[in-house]
């Protein structure tokens, strides 16, 4: 894997989740590290779906370590794991299609001018509109204006506005819940450009998908969840698809 350095930027350590009678996750480990894309795979089931939750701060687990930069934390809370530097994009994006792209990406943190603290604070539009042009510009994302209606973007440009704001506020790992799902072949390419310049920018990018190809495309490793258990971990570049498979269903390769 390209460029990786020695200690993860994100480690869970022997992480597990019960939900009454059914084990979501037990003892898994995981690692991602900066300038990594490392792909999440698992059948609908595999704990997947939790693990991100258990990460963005969404649960509480009932056990293990959760380590960031090399430090154990305690996540508590979604906030907790903005303020380290975690964003997740679900698929379901999370935009205001009545809002403009600007309005986007400043959501809940806008800018403000004080011109009277606490009494006269109106928002900066002008430095909002810069600092969003300026990181679509460095993303390579084009979209017709950054003060078009999110609801006239195509579904690739809807996912990088998505990206761009997971990235905007200095995050160190992104999560990104099946990035590629219902888009055309153009707009999956413009994606994966997109989580290719994460990685670049020293990002550690989590993507969790069903697309194989998409994973084999852009992840440097891959770990596969089968049952809420870690049963496999892959260099990209140093296995398959069959083999990925194999691993997901449990299937003896080659049988």
């Amino acid at each position: 894997m390209s460029d990786q350095q020695s200690t993860p930027i994100l480690e869970m350590k022997g992480t597990s989740k019960r939900f009454g009678a059914i084990q979501a996750l037990a003892d898994v480990d995981f690692e991602v590290y900066p300038h990594e894309v490392l792909g999440l795979v698992g059948d609908n089931g595999a704990g997947k779906s939790t693990l991100v939750k258990i990460i963005s701060g969404v649960y509480k687990s009932d056990a293990g370590k959760y380590i960031f930069e090399g430090h154990e934390v305690a996540v508590n809370s979604p906030r907790d794991a903005t303020q380290l530097g975690i964003e997740t994009v679900y698929q379901y994006l999370a935009l205001c299609d009545n809002l403009d792209v600007v309005a986007n990406l400043y959501l809940g943190r806008e800018q403000v001018r004080p011109l009277i603290p606490r009494l006269l604070e109106p928002v900066n539009e002008v430095l909002m509109e810069q600092n969003a042009i300026r990181l679509l510009d460095e993303l390579h994302i084009h979209i017709p204006s950054t003060r078009s209606q999110v609801a006239t973007l195509s579904g690739g440009q809807r996912q990088s506005v998505a990206v761009s704001r997971a990235v905007m506020w200095n995050s160190k790992v992104v999560l990104l819940d099946e990035p590629t799902a219902a888009l055309g072949v153009e707009q999956t390419r413009q994606v994966k450009d997109l989580i290719r310049r994460l990685r670049e920018r020293g990002l550690g990018v989590v993507v969790i998908s069903h697309n194989l190809a998409d994973i084999f495309d852009v992840s440097d490793r891959i770990i596969v969840l089968r049952l809420g258990r870690r049963v496999s971990t892959f260099d990209t570049h140093a296995t398959n698809p069959e083999r990925v498979v194999a691993a997901i269903t449990g299937a003896v390769f080659g049988a």
